[in-house]
């Protein structure tokens, strides 16, 4: 279940994050003017492009500038490629030598299961894999932080910090205050989520009991209806966890992503309220018409 979660989450996240970034050039110089559908040819074709190969290539050639989003996509799959952007190629031995090696002990220990049996090889094997993801995810993580922008804070950073670790993009804007929310609510999302599982499960397992027809098969003291209405309660309880989890995970990935853009709106610490009579002028009316004209200054 969980595994499943996380590649959804990811599959909902970056789509819908990550090309925000690719326009935030054009929402600046568009921003507070009623140009929005004045773009140039080239802008839509970059807002259209989820990712582009030519861009990607090209900057792990060295020969034209890559977007942060655009590396943390590529490296995904052709990993190791924000290391060869940023030039840090001592590190691509590490990453390769990490995540192989976890993989191959992890396919040794499943071996060593299925020959002898042994619940250590099983449990054994899981470690070899997590550590092998935790290679994956370190190497992305560390792509993303040593990418030099021209922003600080830069929104696309602060996206994917989230993104990889719930609260960090709070912590690179520098709202502390907001990590312990984050996690108490995401925290929360998970403990309900084990709670309500393992219920789910214990009212499962009765109900199997009590409908089994299995005349060996000791009968549970509480009713098979009982246990029916538990489980459904249950299920729906865990089902309620998974989602409210997902949503504040990607709550606290949009609020690093809107703040870290929004701190580059400047307000004046000198805020004025003017009132002042004016002439407006209706269609079709023979004179102008009195009225007031309320100004804010801030």
């Amino acid at each position: 279940m969980k595994p499943r979660l996380l590649i959804s989450a990811l599959a909902l996240v970056i789509p819908l994050l990550l090309p925000a970034q690719v326009r935030d050039d054009q929402f600046k110089r568009d921003a507070f003017s009623q140009n929005y559908a004045d773009s140039t040819d080239q802008a839509q074709r970059d807002s259209s492009q989820l990712f582009n190969f030519r861009e990607y290539f090209g900057g792990l050639a060295h020969k034209r500038p890559a977007s942060l989003k655009t590396l943390f996509m590529g490296s995904t799959v052709f990993i190791g490629g924000e290391q060869v952007y940023n030039r840090q190629y001592w590190k691509l031995p590490l990453v390769y030598g990490g995540i192989g090696a976890g993989i191959g002990l992890g396919i040794h220990f499943n071996t060593q299961y299925h020959t002898t049996g042994e619940e250590k090889y099983k449990d054994y094997r899981s470690y070899a894999y997590g550590a092998a993801g935790l290679v994956y995810w370190a190497t992305l993580l560390d792509g993303v932080y040593s990418y030099r922008s021209n922003r600080s804070p830069d929104p696309a950073k602060s996206t994917l910090y989230s993104l990889l670790l719930p609260g960090l993009g709070q912590l690179y804007n520098g709202e502390f205050w907001k990590v312990p929310l984050y996690w108490g609510l995401i925290g929360g999302g998970v403990y309900f989520y084990t709670n309500n599982s393992r219920n789910y499960h214990r009212f499962k397992d009765i109900y199997d009991l009590a409908t089994s027809e299995d005349p060996d098969v000791e009968k549970p003291p509480i009713p098979a209806q009982t246990a029916l209405y538990y489980r459904d309660v249950y299920r729906r309880y865990r089902d309620y966890s998974v989602l409210a989890t997902a949503v504040f995970y990607l709550l606290q990935i949009i609020d690093a992503d809107v703040f870290a853009y929004m701190q580059d709106f400047e307000v004046s610490d000198d805020i004025a309220l003017r009132v002042q009579p004016t002439l407006i002028d209706i269609p079709y009316a023979m004179t102008p018409t009195m009225g007031l004209r309320i100004g804010l200054r801030f």
